[in-house]
């Protein structure tokens, strides 16, 4: 999976709301404004809720995250 497909498919984790593009306004309903369901490419929110994601998969899987990195995850398997 590259980042662009995962920006892409990412899950919001708040309401945002978009402005109709031009062009493409549903007639009669101009000043309304569409609800995304999934993040866009570009959003800003798009790597915070990423990164979001990932850091709960990884600390439920086992993993601790460096206190001085916060992009840095360890895993110690004992064996």
């Amino acid at each position: 999976m590259d980042v662009k497909s995962a920006f892409l498919n990412g899950l919001l984790e708040e309401e945002v709301y978009v402005n109709q593009t031009e062009g493409n306004e549903i007639e009669g309903h101009e000043g309304k404004v569409y609800r995304l369901n999934k993040v866009l490419y570009g959003l800003k929110q798009t790597p915070r809720d990423w990164y979001n994601r990932i850091d709960s998969y990884l600390i439920e899987n086992g993993f601790s995250r460096s206190s001085s990195e916060h992009t840095l995850y360890t895993k110690i398997n004992e064996q």
